[in-house]
């Protein structure tokens, strides 16, 4: 190749790097953020308290997938009304309690414990989505002494409407309290026998995927390092949205904040519009300038609460799961760093041609055209 064909082969890798990229974040558009589409995934909520023989479980299942897995007709899995929904949970009572209790069960020294459903089901919104919350309690037999085993096979790939699902286990139970992420290849926790290591790999998995698979959060992070002309400004930048998450994160999942997610994600979504849209104003000088570093903390507070949302640990006993706390926030920063420490090489070789430019606009439209979409189907509609 000759000399003077390089300069226009650099060009032409710019070019083609900048419309990849851009045509994922386009493609994107078919999936909104906080996924709802079915062929993604969910994660379940439960709460198990008592002792002894006695015991009961709280349990959040996302309805419309709950009621398909029950079996149900369209009639019960396509109600968007709470009424409805409502109305749907108690007279298919039978069946969802079939499904629920085949699939979610609480042993105490080796021998399942029997479910009864107590009282209605309700109606809680997470996000855009409606979970059922169901209410079961478990008589056991047996000795005094014995430790409890909690296993769930909710919503498993076979069943095709979901994929990779995990059900989120805070329990207090013989003394003991703790929480667990329930999965396919380890569906069950042994009270007294979970390790703490367990625990802080698979809260610190869990924080990991969270990142990398809610793509609001990355996007913003993408539109942050677009905008940074430095390895330095990267670094600051990255750190202070790193303090203000870990502040809110902490404060929200230990109850101290508790603001809307009817709040939140719209906000969300707003925060990466604004950085975008910085990005696409400035040239070589950084449009957002002095301002960069509080409006990035502002945000960073914002998304913070994001992330509570997502580890749904709210109660006032939050102390005693700091643990998982720790571990959630830390997966979250490990991925963040690797994320940036991966894309901030590409970026700096790009803007070393002349396509730079071209290349941050075919970035940062789709990333302002994916959250434009986002915001307004977070904006909940009145009933």
């Amino acid at each position: 190749m000759e000399r003077r064909d390089m300069p226009r082969m650099r060009r032409l890798s710019a070019v083609v790097l900048a419309l990849v990229l851009g045509g994922v974040l386009l493609a994107d558009l078919a999936r909104p953020a906080p996924a709802a589409a079915h062929d993604a995934t969910t994660t379940a909520h439960a709460e198990v308290t008592g002792s002894g023989l006695d015991v009961k479980a709280v349990l959040d299942l996302e309805y419309d997938l709950l009621m398909k897995s029950a079996w149900l007709y369209a009639e019960a899995y396509d109600a968007k009304e709470r009424a409805e929904q409502l109305r749907q949970l108690k007279i298919n009572r039978d069946a969802v309690t079939d499904y629920v209790t085949r699939r979610f069960a609480v042993a105490y020294a080796g021998k399942p414990c029997a479910p009864t459903q107590v009282g209605e089901a309700d109606i809680r919104v997470r996000g855009k989505a409606a979970f059922a919350v169901l209410t079961y309690a478990y008589a056991c037999q047996g000795e005094s002494g014995g430790a409890h085993e909690i296993s769930s096979a909710l919503f498993p790939d076979a069943e095709s409407f979901v994929h990779s699902t995990k059900t989120m286990v805070r329990y207090e139970l013989d003394g003991e309290t703790g929480s667990a992420v329930l999965e396919a290849r380890a569906p069950t926790v042994k009270v007294g026998e979970h390790e703490a290591s367990s625990q802080i790999g698979e809260f610190f998995m869990l924080g990991a995927e969270h990142l990398l698979f809610g793509l609001d959060h990355i996007f913003f992070l993408l539109a942050l390092v677009i905008g940074a002309r430095r390895l330095r400004d990267v670094v600051v930048t990255a750190s202070a949205f790193t303090v203000a998450h870990s502040i809110t994160f902490l404060l929200a999942a230990m109850g101290v904040v508790d603001v809307p997610s009817a709040i939140v994600e719209p906000v969300i979504a707003v925060s990466i519009i604004v950085v975008a849209v910085a990005n696409l104003l400035g040239r070589e000088e950084d449009k957002l300038g002095k301002w960069r570093l509080p409006i990035v903390f502002a945000f960073g507070l914002i998304h913070g609460l994001g992330f509570a949302g997502a580890l749904d640990i709210k109660e006032s006993g939050s102390w005693g799961l700091l643990l998982s706390l720790l571990s959630f926030n830390l997966g979250i920063e490990v991925t963040q760093l690797v994320f940036v420490a991966v894309l901030f090489p590409l970026l700096a070789l790009l803007r070393r041609t002349p396509a730079a430019r071209w290349a941050v606009a075919a970035i940062s439209v789709p990333i302002v055209a994916v959250s434009l979409y986002w915001f307004f189907d977070r904006i909940p509609l009145p009933l």
